[in-house]
């Protein structure tokens, strides 16, 4: 009572290591933090892909310069370790080198961006293509029928011609929308050329912005063919290495799993991690309720064919989407519910 007469949202969680937020907050930076050791993108992008077309008020590097490592870091080896090394927790050698350099972040000018001129510097700017004098008709694969109409709709849009055969030409572009693999994995899956294939990641839509991921043997040409395609209504588009799970793909699967085992573990109510997840890091929902309104079905398939491919324990999904996505319920449902 006291709490709502000051205007705040309480809630209750069990006394357990990081309570709700410092636990329920490892999943965004140490994901990060493990793409860019990875070299899928600079940091830039993986900034821009998370907070513009995601929907994060910042970007994961912004975050860690705000906060500084000085903090952040004793905060992601403390969870780790007061859970006997959950992989789930695991923090990066990056931000210790960091922190041993005293690149703390905004309060020293100089962390993942230089502050010396009191804002922020040294973001690379997203890349555009210009519009082609020709472009290769485009073949859709898609793991959800949604994803390929969209897809459809917007090639349709824009005039760019569809290979609508079974099998794609030899002269077209294989568009791949694809969960939790990368574009080698998906394209030998699915029996086509890697060398005309580039993934899409429609897991948050191609409203404001694109992730594109050609293979390492994807032709220039239908490198370009694909970036400028998706430039032609102004909007963003990142081209990404290869990465198992995009960028996006992988972090918000990271922190939704996360948020369904801090469920599972009863350490507080589905309502009380969504809000403090919402209202105390400030995402645009809470882990859970984010679960349900992307699809509970595509962060499991997310996580099953990243542990597949990886066989990193990181990965594994909770019991608690595992149930719900296996009896079609939402990721909110309790036995209360």
């Amino acid at each position: 009572d006291l709490s709502r007469a000051f205007g705040h949202r309480p809630v209750v969680a069990k006394d357990t290591p990081g309570f709700i937020i410092n636990h329920a907050g490892r999943a965004y930076g140490t994901e990060a933090l493990k793409i860019l050791n990875e070299n899928v993108c600079d940091i830039s992008e993986i900034d821009r892909i998370l907070r513009d077309g995601v929907g994060f008020r910042m970007g994961p590097f912004e975050l860690l310069d705000l906060t500084g490592l000085d903090v952040s870091h004793p905060v992601m080896e403390s969870i780790y370790h007061q859970y006997y090394e959950e992989a789930r927790y695991k923090p990066n050698p990056l931000t210790k080198q960091m922190l041993d350099a005293k690149q703390l972040g905004r309060k020293v000018n100089q962390g993942f961006y230089n502050y010396e001129t009191g804002s922020k510097t040294g973001e690379q700017p997203a890349k555009f293509v210009e519009r082609l004098a020709k472009y290769p008709k485009v073949w859709i694969a898609a793991d959800f029928l949604d994803d390929k109409k969209q897809l459809e709709d917007y090639l349709t849009q824009h005039n760019i011609a569809l290979d609508i055969n079974p099998e794609p030409q030899t002269d077209s572009l294989c568009l791949v929308a694809c969960y939790g693999e990368d574009t080698t994995q998906a394209a030998t899956r699915l029996g086509v050329n890697p060398e005309q294939a580039v993934a899409i990641d429609m897991l948050y839509g191609i409203a404001k912005h694109r992730t594109l991921m050609p293979s390492l043997i994807t032709k220039p040409e239908y490198r370009q063919a694909a970036h400028s395609i998706f430039n032609l209504d102004g909007n963003m588009v990142s081209m990404i290495a290869e990465s198992i799970g995009f960028v996006a793909q992988r972090v918000l699967a990271m922190v939704i799993n996360l948020g369904c085992d801090i469920a599972q573990q009863n350490i507080a109510t589905v309502d009380d991690i969504n809000a403090a997840v919402r209202l105390g890091l400030g995402y645009p929902f809470g882990p859970i309720e984010w679960g349900d309104q992307v699809g509970s079905e595509k962060i499991l398939l997310i996580l099953n064919r990243i542990t597949a491919l990886t066989h990193d324990p990181r990965y594994r999904p909770s019991p608690w989407l595992q149930r719900r996505v296996a009896l079609h319920l939402p990721l909110t449902f309790t036995h209360e519910s």
